[in-house]
């Protein structure tokens, strides 16, 4: 089954380690396994763009749709077994210590 893996920042995680929190090592594990399918970073919220049709009408408006201090950062699309082997591989990614991960599977058309 696979998951997205929302990469969110939160201003409450602990700090940034650049010594131990190195996304490579886990994107590579990831990747030897056959579970990473596709990922990338994202611009910040200052680039966002909202699009929203009501009544006929297409209101675009910049930037994000919810004033937060927190922001997707990033994502990435995994496969896994079930929702517990998703979490794990979302608590092995660095960011789950200075940041969070929302994990959501996929709900194919």
């Amino acid at each position: 089954m696979q998951y997205v893996l929302f990469i969110c920042t939160d201003p409450a995680g602990e700090p940034y380690d650049e010594a131990s929190d190195d996304v490579e090592t886990w994107f590579t594990s990831l990747q030897e396994q056959g579970k990473h399918l596709a990922g990338d970073r994202l611009r910040p919220v200052e680039d966002a763009t909202t699009v929203r049709v009501r009544g006929g009408e297409k209101l675009v408006t910049d930037g994000p749709f919810a004033e937060t201090r927190e922001w997707i950062a990033g994502f990435d699309l995994v496969e896994a077994a079930d929702l517990d082997e998703a979490v794990e591989i979302a608590a092995a990614h660095p960011m789950a210590r200075f940041g969070r991960i929302e994990v959501r599977p996929v709900w194919p058309l």
